[in-house]
């Protein structure tokens, strides 16, 4: 289906002492990006200065037709071939729809799992993580005096959920049911 939502995980290795460049690049494609038809919200995962030097971008649209008209828009490829002189590599995406960026790389010529599995998989990782981290999390947070917001401590919580999830937890746990979830 096209309504379920789309998301590209866009990889960026900058060239050393060029991450203010690329930085000047962002705040110029990211106005032409969130005014794309179809934009749902974008995240920036940066490099650890003077250690790492790639950019991750994860980008959401509200279906996978507008997200591959953004990705293949003139105005994207012309800001592409902008930024190519500080890139080491090439632009290197991943478009999946849906909530498949969650899950491990399927196997070669299998479709994406059945969306009723995506959601037993997801809840089933979810539901403890969420326990655990309220247990592990909250401690902390009244430890720097950050508890008395709801608004922040619901931010914090579900931003370290989702982090673990994306790069921890889903690739790791769909190894190992990996038979199950591509039957």
């Amino acid at each position: 289906m096209n309504n379920q939502g789309a998301t590209v995980v866009i990889s960026h290795h900058i060239a050393d002492n060029k991450l203010n460049q690329y930085e000047e690049w962002l705040n110029e494609i990211g106005p032409l990006c969130r005014s794309a038809i179809g934009f749902v919200d974008w995240q920036i995962i940066r490099p650890i200065p003077d250690l790492t030097f790639i950019y991750t971008v994860i980008i959401r649209f509200d279906t996978l037709t507008n997200l591959k008209n953004w990705m293949e828009s003139t105005t994207r490829k012309m800001l592409i071939e902008k930024i190519k002189p500080i890139l080491k590599t090439e632009d290197t995406y991943h478009i999946n729809s849906g909530l498949d960026f969650l899950f491990a790389p399927k196997p070669a010529g299998s479709k994406p799992p059945a969306k009723w599995k995506q959601f037993l998989i997801t809840w089933s990782a979810i539901y403890p993580l969420s326990m655990l981290i309220l247990i592990l999390i909250v401690p902390v947070l009244s430890q720097v005096k950050v508890d008395g917001s709801p608004l922040i401590t619901s931010l914090l919580i579900s931003g370290v959920i989702v982090f673990l999830m994306v790069y921890l937890v889903m690739p790791n746990y769909t190894k190992l049911i990996r038979k199950w979830l591509y039957k």
